[in-house]
Formats: C-alpha cells, sequence, structure tokens
C-alpha cells in the first residue's frame, strides 16, 4: 500500500460572490501545495456557494462558474483537487464536482441523490443524474467526461466520489462507483447544522470507508452562508472504518484545511469501461507516519452547540448584510436577554480565535469599532439594547435589563413611550367616540404597547446601519404569542428555532457556568429569578406567560407531538395524560387551545423575520414547516376527542 496525505477544507462561501469565493479557494488550494497534499476535497459548491436559490435557474450562473474553475486550476499544480461546482450537461442542470489534476481538469462527477425536504429544494434547481451514465461537457474548446465517473491513477489507485445526499440514502455507491471499487472516496457536502447530527455524520463516514476497505473523505461549508443555514464546518477523514482526523467545528476562520495520512491500496481488478478514467498521473507518497485512530472527537452538548452555532450565524449575518452592529429592545426577560448574551459571546468567541485585529479587519467596513482595543471597547457599537418603559413596567424588569446591558459592555438607553401609547389610545378612542377598558379592550391595550415600541428602534436602527434583533422564541410563534409590527419588528430573528423551555434553562447555566469557554454573567440572575411576562396589563394584575398560555413544558410537548411527529389531537392528549398527568379538562382546554392558537397564527409565521434552523422542529414556513394560513382548525377533530373523553 501507498502513504499519502489527504485533505479536507471548510470554506466559508458567500453565494455569488464570485470574487471573494474565488480567493478562498484559491487561499485553500495555495496551503494544500504548500502542505504537499495528495488529494483534497472541497465543499459541494464550493465555487458558487450553495444558497444561490432560484439563481441555479439562470444559465449565466454556470457559465460564470465554469469561469471561476477556469482561473483556479492553475493553482493546483502537484496535487488533485476535488472542487463542489453547479454543471450543465446536455440542457440540463447538476450539482457536481469538477476533478483537477496537477493544473489540468480531468473530468466531472454528478450528484445522484437530490436533498428535497425540509431546508432543501434541490429537486427544483438540479435533476439527479443516472446510475452508470456518463457523457462529455465542453470546458473551453476541449472536451471534458461527466456523470458517474471513476478515476484510476497510474498507480492504480482509484478516486470515486458521493456528493452529500448521496450518502444519506441507502443505497450508496451504486452504478460505476461500485462497478470500479474506488480506494478513495471524497464526499463534498453542504450539511445544514442540527442539533447532535454530527454523530450520523460520523458514522456515515466511517461506514463508507468501510464499504469500501479504505478512505474517506467529508467537506463541509463552514458559515451562516445565505442566511438562515447554518453549516457547521463539520470535516471528517476516516481510514478503513477508522476516523483519523476532524477539523474544529463552529470556527470563524475562512479557509480551514485538515490533513491526514493514510494508507490507500491499489485496485489490481484491471476492470476497464466508459465510466472508468485512467489518469497518467499519481498522488506521491509520503514518509510522514500514518495517522492513527482520533481520539479528540468532539462531544459538544446540545447547549453547547446552541451557543456555538448562534454565535457563528449572527456574525456572518452582521458581516455578510454589510451592518453596522445589533439594536435591541431589551426587556428584562429570557428572551431578549439571551439574544444579548449571544451578542456578547460572538465578540468573545471571535476575538478569541481570530485576535482583535483580524476581527476588526473582518469587519473592516464597521469603522467605529477600528480603534477598539479590546471586547469592551468593541461592544458599545455592536450592541445598543433599550429598555421601553410603559405603565405597566415594573422596576424588577428595568433593573434587569439595565444590569446586563452594563455587566456586558453593551449601550443602554431608556425611552419612556408611556405618551405615545396615550396618544394612540386618545386618536381612536376619538374616532370611535368611547373610552377604553380593560374588561372590554384588553389585547388591543395590550397590543398597542408592543407596537409603540417599534419606530423608536427601527429608528435607531436606520440611524447606525444596524440589524434591529426580533426575539420571539418558537414557543410563542407557535401559539402566536407575540405582536405583529411590534416585538416581531427586526432584520433577524436568532431564537425562532428554540423553545422557550431550552432558553430558561440555558440562560440559567449561562449565568451561573459559562460555556465554551465564554465567561459567565451573573446579571442574567435578575432575568432567572422571575416567571416570564409580557408586562401589558396593569400593575397588580400580575400578569404570567404561562398563564395566558399554559406551562411552556406543556406548550412544547403538544408543539412536537403534533407538528414534529404528525400525531393526531387523540393521541396528544393520551400522551398529555401520561406525561403531565392533568385532569382531563386541563389537559383538553391545553390541546384545544393550542389548536386554536396554532391555526389562526399561521400569518404571523408567514411574517417573521429570518430565523436560523437549529434542529428538525423548526417552524419557518419558508424552510421547513408548511401550514395553511387559512384551515379548519382542527375543530371536527377537538369535537370528536371531546365525545370520547367527556362521554
Amino acid at each position: 500500500m501507498d502513504k499519502i496525505k489527504v485533505a479536507t477544507v471548510a470554506l466559508n462561501q458567500t453565494p455569488l460572490d464570485w470574487e471573494g469565493n474565488e480567493r478562498r479557494l484559491i487561499e485553500a488550494l495555495g496551503k494544500a501545495v504548500e502542505q504537499e497534499i495528495g488529494i483534497v476535497c472541497f465543499p459541494e459548491m464550493a465555487v458558487s456557494g450553495y444558497g444561490c436559490e432560484d439563481v441555479f435557474l439562470s444559465d449565466y450562473l454556470y457559465d460564470e462558474s465554469l469561469l471561476v474553475l477556469k482561473s483556479i486550476i492553475p493553482y493546483t499544480k502537484d496535487i488533485t483537487a476535488v472542487i463542489g461546482i453547479p454543471l450543465k450537461v446536455e440542457g440540463r442542470r447538476y450539482s457536481a464536482l469538477a476533478l483537477v489534476v496537477d493544473a489540468k481538469l480531468v473530468g466531472f462527477y454528478c450528484k445522484k441523490h437530490l436533498a428535497n425536504d425540509g431546508l432543501h429544494y434541490e429537486h427544483r434547481w438540479f435533476t439527479p443524474w443516472q446510475d452508470g451514465a456518463v457523457s462529455e461537457v465542453d470546458f473551453y474548446g476541449g472536451s471534458v467526461p461527466a456523470g458517474d465517473l471513476v478515476f484510476e491513477f497510474s498507480n492504480q489507485q482509484r478516486l470515486g466520489f458521493e456528493i452529500c445526499e448521496d450518502a444519506w440514502v441507502d443505497s450508496r455507491l451504486t452504478g460505476n462507483q461500485h462497478v470500479f471499487k474506488p480506494t478513495v472516496i471524497c464526499n463534498p457536502s453542504a450539511s445544514h447544522f442540527a442539533f447532535q447530527k454530527h454523530h450520523t455524520r460520523q458514522k456515515l463516514v466511517t461506514d463508507g470507508a468501510s464499504m469500501v476497505g479504505g478512505t474517506y473523505l467529508y467537506s463541509n461549508m463552514s458559515s451562516n452562508e445565505a442566511g438562515r443555514i447554518i453549516y457547521d464546518g463539520s470535516c471528517i477523514i476516516a481510514d478503513d472504518g477508522k476516523i483519523v482526523s476532524e477539523n474544529k467545528r463552529f470556527s470563524f476562520v475562512e479557509v480551514q484545511i485538515d490533513e491526514a495520512v493514510v494508507s490507500v491500496r491499489k485496485d489490481e481488478s484491471n476492470k476497464v469501461g466508459s465510466g472508468l478514467i485512467e489518469l497518467v498521473w499519481h498522488p506521491k507518497n509520503t514518509n510522514e507516519l500514518l495517522s492513527e485512530e482520533s481520539t479528540q472527537l468532539e462531544r459538544y452538548s446540545v447547549e453547547q452547540e446552541f451557543l456555538l452555532a448562534e454565535t457563528l450565524a449572527l456574525f456572518d449575518y452582521l458581516r455578510k448584510s454589510y451592518s453596522k452592529g445589533f439594536i435591541l429592545s431589551l426587556s428584562g426577560g429570557v428572551d431578549s436577554a439571551t439574544c444579548a448574551a449571544l451578542i456578547y459571546f460572538m465578540v468573545q468567541r471571535a476575538v478569541n480565535e481570530l485576535g482583535l485585529e483580524k476581527f476588526k479587519e473582518r469587519l473592516s467596513y464597521f469603522t467605529q469599532i477600528q480603534d477598539a482595543k479590546s471586547v469592551e471597547d468593541v461592544m458599545p457599537y455592536m450592541l445598543s439594547c433599550v429598555y421601553q418603559a410603559t405603565a405597566n413596567s415594573g422596576s424588577v424588569t428595568e433593573n434587569a435589563a439595565k444590569s446586563l446591558a452594563e455587566e456586558i459592555s453593551s449601550t443602554y438607553s431608556f425611552f419612556d413611550v408611556e405618551s405615545l401609547v396615550q396618544g394612540y389610545k386618545s386618536i381612536v378612542s376619538k374616532a370611535i367616540n368611547r373610552e377604553f377598558t380593560w374588561e372590554q379592550d384588553d389585547l388591543a391595550l395590550q397590543n398597542i404597547q408592543a407596537r409603540v415600541r417599534a419606530p423608536g428602534v427601527w429608528f435607531m436602527t436606520n440611524l447606525r446601519g444596524g440589524l434591529l434583533v426580533t426575539t420571539s422564541n418558537r414557543s410563542e410563534a407557535a401559539v402566536g404569542y407575540a405582536t405583529m409590527d411590534g416585538d416581531t419588528c427586526g432584520s433577524i430573528c436568532p431564537l425562532g428555532g428554540v423553545d422557550k423551555t431550552f432558553l430558561r434553562n440555558w440562560l440559567v447555566k449561562v449565568e451561573k457556568e459559562g460555556l465554551c469557554g465564554c465567561t459567565p454573567i451573573p446579571s442574567l440572575k435578575f432575568v432567572n429569578e422571575q416567571e416570564p411576562t409580557a408586562e401589558l396589563r396593569p400593575p397588580g394584575s400580575e400578569q404570567k406567560d404561562e398563564e395566558d398560555l399554559m406551562p411552556y413544558e406543556v406548550l412544547d410537548f403538544i408543539e412536537k407531538a403534533s407538528i414534529r411527529d404528525k400525531k393526531s389531537p387523540a393521541d396528544i392528549f393520551s400522551g398529555l395524560m401520561d406525561t403531565f398527568s392533568p385532569s382531563k379538562e386541563k389537559a383538553y382546554f391545553w390541546l384545544e387551545k393550542f389548536y386554536a392558537l396554532w391555526s389562526r397564527n399561521q400569518w404571523k409565521r408567514e411574517r417573521y423575520a429570518p430565523s436560523f434552523h437549529m434542529d428538525d422542529e423548526n417552524l419557518d414556513p419558508k424552510t421547513w414547516c408548511r401550514f395553511p394560513i387559512i384551515s379548519g382548525g382542527y375543530k371536527r377533530e377537538m369535537n370528536r376527542l371531546k365525545s370520547e373523553v367527556f362521554k
């Protein structure tokens, strides 16, 4: 067996950023050449970016991608590079990879299985390649093979492929990948982050290596590439069924190359066919020691993954939108406090990993922070917090908000918006010729307080050129417990994919322990000691979110069972009785309330600011959970359940 040095690359690309994407590809190729890599694997769509959406339907995108490929080929001298790229073959569009060997394009492999659920719409843009099919593509006057290809180097090592979803299906390595028995598999992926998904990836990679009895290279994007999807940069190298190398996940570094020395067997079957491309070149051997089975595999908890994924996503969303910091209406409650903590941790993590000067360089357009000497110097410009008081606001929430803002060195402002509330009440009261009462006008009186808070923070956002943060979480989105054009206003909704129960527990950990090397925030005790409240009714009413709705644990249970698991109301009722042991009346009340609120508030979910995808329970109708805006609202199902339960 020969020993060669192989590498994976995690890239932080941006859709349609041709110059930036090309620059990062060239940087990675330069590192691969310098490190004498034999085979280097890049992510899926490394040239164009994965999240180009319907621009994939445009012919020019494919021309531009080939132009970038042509420009970077000279940088592949003495190496074999596997580079994800969109490709047109005989008028059809494909997700493909280009194989470039020693500064020469030798062929394209096209993806066979397309991701078409939840976040992914690949069937909208691409065609799946058929097993065993081979074609030709014109590349600047020359003809290049494309399709289900395996490449044989001159020393009889064979290189085969899977592209992302190809590895997630039951039947792997089919067609020519099965016939010609590759000894090395490269998998360029754009595999989105979800809680604890990494363990599944590890198994897919080790299984792939075992299937070929050889080496498997898995590369992935590392970024918030296009707004909603987060890539954790998970890159894995396995040899003979064992993981020998993993890179650092959730890194702020734009180009991350990870290498290993592996033994590669030769194939002496002497099979020939149209899907096997013979090359007169092979990766050079190395004298370095073989990489041993890795014992340093990362094991992050869900709480740690939440912090790491959110902070990376916020940083990329900020810089890729050229925004100058965040504006946050800080209420003193769990959700806004979590957003503030995440932005603080974002700065901490980025400065710790990149160094302060590189951090400022990555945000070079953000002139206000360029003289900063520390995280504390950055924070007043990075985060502006506003506490907006009405007559119904209390000193407890104000103290919680102010204490947190001061501890994390953000800017803090106090807005008294009561006069705005009274102004609107006066205008409408005159129009309808009556005074308002809480008994008759409860909802309208609550909502106007939330709505008058929006213009002031939008004003500050415009003045600063920043991003207004929406603080709604998934539990609130499920039942519409938010005021449209009020607390739902914003440019980004970081918590839209996470439930309230999780956030409450996470914030306690952050207060007392800190996570992932980020410092604890003791002032969060003023937030954590409170029961969640909208604080929109008069003092003395003791308004509590869970009294307005139901216990958050119950809400989250129903939401998961109904929306994620697709269970019927009758099945969920049984689950409520088994899990929480309420009275039948209480369980029915909870379920009836959830379905009524869920069904009538789909229009709100359609209007939420973009949120990050964190797991397979996302309620974002644009990327994961589709539900009719107008529906029957489960009335028949609930009436049937009522007749059975209370007969």
